[in-house]
Parts: structure tokens; C-alpha cells; sequence
């Protein structure tokens, strides 16, 4: 059992009903996916829709993402404070809100609003569903549990590509994103029935206010002491260096620069999306397997998974004819399938560095990291674009910039960061020989 279930009242039983639950959760946070991605297709049906250019298209994702971004550490306080229901109820009733706002809107700054309500609720779903398997399953599960709930993300970003794209070219724009706005509806149902924080016998230990400030103390207690944990720190700038390469290329600019820049037809675009969603799904897998077996997999495959994405990604924007070869543009999108799980490496780290109460904080902290270089990516990209008269080659170096940053960083905190984590196992055996030990049946 991994050290971070010490500090519950006995590992979570796993078995066919935490399957159940923590499925409900993956099903809110599957359909908060779609409505996120569904703009990823709908890039140019939007330019002509609203009557804009390539910033001003950037904006909507930019701001969506600035509202998730900007949630996430509120969000991992709701979690650690009001529990998983609540937060999952509430995230859904916005997002669906904002997906049928963004199927009525005619005017670009509404539609913009809708966007950014949308992202609100989208903040508040994976997050919480990372403290359901928490709650829900054994500690010894966590990490592949994440990857499983990353992949069940991805195949709503899959529908988004498949099924939304073809809708929008059959049934138009309102009945598309409108008709989509019926499953957040069902999900919100289906949560209010049937989701359980926890099960039954095995309740978190309640949160500790008692500094005198109140819910505020608290608060501003929670984000101290997971930010002074090198884990989190480190588990922040993974997901920062390994996420936004994929997320810019499937949110948004992916389509129009096969379409445009690589002159393939929009069938033939949208198909190779949807490589890297299933690539994202395959190597998901894999990685949790691999970590759930070998722990120190966890920095290897992180710097290996940014090192091939700079590497297909110069490859391509410094092919040196008029369009990449077809061979180049399917292993680019196989290996930016591999961003996603590259990224969920991120909560590895930062889970074992805190206790179960500062869970959702830190994994808040942690997930701000990669929406943060996504936002930045996705404006650098739309500036250049307008500015060098849609030179995608260009625009898209911006990849490497924030790739350095984050490298840099992940080599400054590593070391850190792996001492900490051999002293909390240190302490931890200790305490075991000084500690009684308990029956199979009961609790600690």
C-alpha cells in the first residue's frame, strides 16, 4: 500500500460499486470534455459564424482556458472542503449553462461569455473526479486510475471530433451544440441520484479550520503547505512542459493548420485528430501501468514524452517543402498523443507529497500548470498568424519557448523533490515499527 493512505481511516475497498460511482464521476467529466473540444472543430465554421480573424478566434479558447486555469486552486479547495457531489453537481449545471449559451449566440461577445461559463463548469470536473478514485479505490490504484479517467477524457475529445464535426456539417451550428447541451442534463441527473463522496465506513477525518481565521485561514493555510512541497511544485511543471502541445493542436489550431497550412482536406484533417486522441488513449494505458509497477518510470517518461513532442514538432514546422509529407504529419500526431498521459505523470508526484485533506489544493495547483502554457501557446500562436500573414511554421516555434521553460524547471526541482519523498518514506517505516499493529478488520 502506498504511503498515502496512512492518513485515511482504512484503504478504500475498491470492487464493483466504487467502479459504479467513481464511473458516474468519469461520465461528468466525459461530457465536460466534449463540450470543451467541441470548439477544436468548429475553429472555421466560428471565423465565418462571427465574422472574425485568427486572434480574435484564439480568444475564445483563451478565455475559456483563463477561467479554467484561474478555478483550479479554488476548485481544489471546494473539493477538499465540500466533497466530490457537490462540486461535481455544480460544475455540470455551468458547463451544459454555457455549451447551449454557445449554441444560441449570434454576436461574438456572447458567445464569448458562454465560452467562459463553460470553462468554469469544465474546471470543476476533473479534479473532483481525481478525489473520487481517492476516496473510492486503494491508494496502491492512483495512478492508474488517473490514466484511466484521462483516457475516458480523451474519448470525449474523440466524439468531438468524430461525431460533433459531422453533426455540425449536417444539422448546422444551434442544433449541434445545442442537442450536445441534452447529455450535460443527464449527467447532472444521474449525479444528483446516485454519486457518493465516499463509502460507507470510510469517511476523511474531518478538515481542520481551527486557526482562528476561519474559512479564509484555511484556505490561504491549504495553498501554502501544498505550494512549500517540492512533489507539487514539480508535479506543476510537468504538467505545464508535457500538456499544452496537444491541447493547442486539438483545441483549436490543429484543423486549421492541416487544412491550411498543410492543404489536406477537412475529412483527412479531422482523421488525423483523431490519431492523437487514440494515440492519447493507447499510451495512457501504458504509462499507468508502468508507473503503477515502477515509480521511478515517472521523470523518464515525462522528459522523454517532451523531448519526441520538440523533436516530430521542429520537424515538422521545418519541413523543407511546401507541406510535411503525410508519414511526418501521423507521427507528429501519435507522438502528441502521448502529451496527455506525459502530463497526468504530474499528480504522481504531487499526490504523494501531501496528505489526503490537501488532495484536491495540490492536484488544483498541479492542473493550473499545463492550461496556464496552453493559454500563452494558443495567444502566441493567433498573434503570429495575424502578424506574419498566417505562417504557421513560425507561429508554432512559439511550442518551444514555453518547452524550455518548463524543462528548466523540472531540472531544477527533481532532486529536491525525490529527497523529500525519501525522507516522508523514511519517516513513514519508522512510524510503522513504533506503531501497533491493527487487525485486517479494523480500522487505523
Amino acid at each position: 500500500m502506498s504511503q498515502g493512505a496512512a492518513a485515511l481511516p482504512g484503504d478504500p475497498p475498491g470492487g464493483r460499486r466504487a467502479v459504479a460511482v467513481w464511473g458516474l464521476g468519469v461520465g461528468v467529466y466525459f461530457v465536460a470534455i466534449i463540450f470543451r473540444t467541441s470548439l477544436g472543430v468548429a475553429g472555421i465554421d466560428a471565423a465565418e459564424r462571427f465574422h472574425i480573424n485568427a486572434s480574435a478566434l484564439s480568444t475564445f479558447s483563451i478565455l475559456q482556458l483563463l477561467v479554467y486555469a484561474g478555478m483550479q486552486i479554488p476548485v481544489g479547495l471546494m473539493v477538499d472542503r465540500l466533497g466530490t457531489k457537490k462540486v461535481l453537481a455544480l460544475g455540470a449545471v455551468l458547463f451544459t449553462a454555457g455549451q447551449l449559451a454557445f449554441a444560441l449566440s449570434h454576436a461574438y461577445g456572447t458567445a464569448l461569455a458562454s465560452r467562459a461559463l463553460l470553462g468554469c463548469g469544465d474546471a470543476m470536473t476533473f479534479i473532483s473526479v481525481l478525489r473520487l478514485g481517492a476516496r473510492w479505490f486503494p491508494a496502491r490504484r492512483g495512478p492508474m486510475i488517473a490514466q484511466v479517467a484521462a483516457l475516458f477524457g480523451m474519448a470525449g475529445n474523440l466524439v468531438s471530433t468524430v461525431v460533433l464535426a459531422r453533426l455540425l456539417h449536417d444539422a448546422g451550428w444551434t442544433a449541434t451544440f445545442g442537442g450536445s447541451a441534452a447529455a450535460g442534463v443527464l449527467v447532472l441527473l444521474l449525479t444528483l441520484l446516485f454519486l457518493k463522496d465516499h463509502p460507507e465506513g470510510h469517511e476523511p477525518p474531518p478538515a481542520a479550520h481551527g486557526d482562528g481565521h476561519g474559512g479564509k485561514g484555511f484556505a490561504g493555510r491549504q495553498i501554502v503547505l501544498a505550494w512549500r512541497e517540492p512533489g507539487t511544485r514539480l508535479g506543476m511543471w510537468v504538467h505545464f512542459t508535457t500538456q499544452f502541445p496537444a491541447m493547442v493542436f486539438l483545441l483549436l489550431w490543429g484543423m486549421p493548420f492541416l487544412v491550411e497550412a498543410q492543404g489536406l482536406a477537412r475529412g483527412t484533417a479531422g482523421v488525423l485528430l483523431t490519431v492523437v486522441v487514440l494515440s492519447n488513449m493507447a499510451v495512457g494505458l501504458v504509462y499507468g501501468q508502468i508507473i503503477a509497477r515502477h515509480h521511478a518510470a515517472r521523470l523518464p517518461l515525462a522528459l522523454g514524452t517532451v523531448g519526441a513532442t520538440a523533436l516530430l514538432w521542429a520537424a515538422v514546422a521545418g519541413w523543407p517543402g511546401a507541406h510535411a509529407p503525410m508519414w511526418l504529419l501521423v507521427t507528429e500526431c501519435v507522438v502528441l498523443g502521448a502529451c496527455g498521459p506525459a502530463s497526468m505523470i504530474g499528480f504522481d508526484f504531487a499526490r504523494p507529497a501531501n496528505p489526503p485533506g490537501r488532495q484536491g489544493t495540490a492536484s488544483g495547483i498541479v492542473n493550473m500548470g499545463g492550461f496556464v502554457a496552453s493559454i500563452t501557446t494558443l495567444l502566441a500562436v493567433g498573434v503570429l498568424l495575424d502578424a506574419t500573414g498566417d505562417d504557421y511554421r513560425l507561429a508554432f516555434c512559439s511550442v518551444f519557448v514555453l518547452e524550455a521553460l518548463g524543462l528548466s524547471q523540472i531540472l531544477r526541482l527533481r532532486t529536491r523533490a525525490q529527497r523529500r519523498e525519501q525522507e516522508r518514506v523514511v519517516a513513514s517505516r519508522v512510524e510503522t515499527v513504533h506503531v501497533p499493529a491493527v487487525s485486517p478488520g479494523s480500522t487505523a
